[in-house]
């Protein structure tokens, strides 16, 4: 039995109220990693704020990341490291809070 259009808007209501509440948890979880980091005392653009967020989700998804690693074989070509020092990067950076998570 097909259910009625009514029915399909009300699950769509329900389920875009779901992902709403499942976004800002997550913006909250990367928000609250961000400012541990340090981040909040940056002044950067946005966008290049973002591109390093997509650098980052690139890497951890198994991905070359951003662009400058397709095309010349490193990451971050402007500050001349590479791929292999990443996990000194992150641990230095996982400790800038100084406390843990909330």
């Amino acid at each position: 039995m097909k259910k009625p259009s009514s029915k399909i808007r009300e699950e769509i209501v329900r389920l875009q109220e779901q992902l709403k509440a499942a976004e800002t948890r997550e913006a909250e979880r990367i928000g609250r990693i961000a400012l541990k980091a340090g981040l909040g005392e940056i002044e950067i653009e946005e966008a290049a704020l973002q591109a390093a967020f997509e650098d980052i989700a690139g890497r951890f998804r198994g991905g070359q990341g951003a662009t400058t690693r397709a095309t010349t074989g490193k990451k971050n070509v402007g500050d001349g490291r590479t791929g292999d020092d990443t996990s000194a990067t992150l641990a230095t950076g996982s400790n800038a809070g100084g406390v843990g998570e909330a």
